[in-house]
């Protein structure tokens, strides 16, 4: 997390010069488990002031924020003077968590009531209705978290200052489990030093098979798992340590989540694999095309695709059927075939226009009976013409398509900026190819 701490020094240092930490609002975003709510405790600690945390997800009436008028039965302060009261302070951390997951109600719209909280230009005359005098908020550092940014309104979010927490590779989550998390559970279990012992291999064992997520949080709870069991093995009256090996994972864990991601042993015509992005991380996709008719023309789409989705492969079909000539495809092949497109994983909605090429490489590859090759995976938007527009997640799919062993990224052209800025050790191993256009 170099760049996010890089960041947070750079806050506190211009605190330092100034005096006072005033008109700085942080908000990090990330998948669930990445350490969002660890670094705001982090960062209270470094600054040696109080932490308060609440939640904000499903707050829907703004009196939690701006506090009763003293008129009402039951009248209270806001959540905001509540916790400068807790913690004593008028300078504490206040971490507002799940800023994305706000609601609005007939009650009121809290996030438009947060926006006097979060701007550093009003924040010092804020006002509480049940106090009824002016209170200066602004030496409070906020700190928001959010799983994703498209549900934050944007006045909200032009207040605050994002960073991003894309979430870890292998290597990251390896040394989490072994310097933090495998030593915190020991601890919550009663456990002495090597009385349960899990080496470095068996860790990536159960990284690959059993929490494959951008965070940490399912590593922690099959950490757990081991150590419940083994505090059985104890309670037994047992005294032999507990060495966890490849012969007896599977007995402390259960089958494995997670086999090799590669659906296809064999290279088929019309599949594809392709990178999105979603509020849990990155995750990787197949896109497969049939044909279902040699009668007429026609196409369609299933797998539950959104709006945005359809329209992608769309013009995927259009484009892709209007260059037969250029790509040596039969000119009667679109107008006497129905192809039939389909995303799986059939259940899980999915929406974006970051498959564009994707899909239409599969239809390429189906028109051309010539499969794609293996261990590629690629992402961008498509325009009718043919011209790869830039997406958004570079990291998160990276990440994914590490995890998906996949040795090779197509990328927009556009997005080079984004992957040049990631850390070496992500960019390692994969060998990236920028496109313009479909050509």
């Amino acid at each position: 997390l170099d760049d996010i701490k890089d960041r947070i020094l750079e806050f506190i240092s211009t605190g330092k010069m100034k005096g006072s930490l005033t008109g700085s609002i942080i908000c990090f975003v990330g998948p669930p488990g990445v350490g969002k709510t660890s670094i705001g405790k982090s960062v209270a600690e470094a600054l040696n002031r109080k932490f308060f945390r609440f939640s904000l997800g499903g707050m829907r009436d703004e009196a939690e924020i701006k506090g009763h008028r003293r008129t009402y039965i039951g009248a209270m302060p806001g959540k905001l003077i509540q916790s400068l009261k807790a913690v004593g302070s008028a300078n504490p951390v206040i971490m507002l968590d799940e800023i994305d997951k706000i609601g609005i109600s007939y009650q009121g719209d809290p996030a438009s009531a947060l926006l006097e909280v979060l701007d550093p230009e009003q924040n010092s005359q804020f006002l509480d209705h049940y106090i009824d005098v002016r209170f200066d908020l602004s030496n409070v550092l906020f700190i928001a978290t959010a799983n994703q940014l498209d549900t934050i309104p944007l006045p909200l979010l032009d207040r605050m200052e994002v960073m991003k927490l894309s979430g870890y590779v292998i290597e990251e989550k390896l040394e989490i489990a072994k310097r933090y998390l495998i030593p915190k559970q020991l601890k919550s279990h009663g456990f002495k030093k090597g009385m349960v012992k899990i080496d470095t291999s068996m860790l990536k064992r159960i990284i690959e098979g059993y929490a494959r997520e951008a965070g940490v949080r399912s590593l922690e709870n099959s950490i757990r798992k081991i150590m419940r069991k083994a505090t059985r093995h104890y309670a037994e009256g047992k005294t032999d340590p507990i060495v966890i090996t490849a012969a007896n994972l599977e007995e402390y864990l259960g089958k494995p989540r997670f086999t090799d991601e590669s659906l296809y042993k064999k290279s088929i015509p019309g599949v594809v694999l392709g990178l999105a992005w979603t509020s849990m991380g990155g995750a990787t996709l197949y896109v497969e095309s049939t044909v279902i008719s040699t009668k007429s023309r026609g196409f369609r789409m299933t797998g539950q695709l959104g709006d945005v989705m359809k329209e992608s492969s769309e013009i995927a079909y259009t484009y892709i059927s209007s260059r037969v000539r250029d790509y040596g495809i039969h000119e009667d092949y679109f107008n006497t075939n129905t192809i039939h497109l389909h995303v799986p994983a059939g259940a899980t909605p999915k929406d974006g226009p970051s498959a564009g090429i994707t899909m239409a490489t599969s239809i390429y590859s189906l028109a051309k009976n010539i499969p794609v090759k293996k261990n590629i995976a690629m992402t961008g938007e498509l325009t009718v013409t043919g011209k790869v527009l830039p997406i958004g997640g570079v990291k998160e799919k990276t990440l994914a398509a590490k995890r998906a062993k996949v040795k090779t990224i197509i990328f927009p052209l556009e997005n080079k900026k984004d992957f040049d800025e990631l850390p070496q050790h992500i960019r390692k191993g994969i060998d990236v190819q920028f496109v313009n256009y479909f050509d």
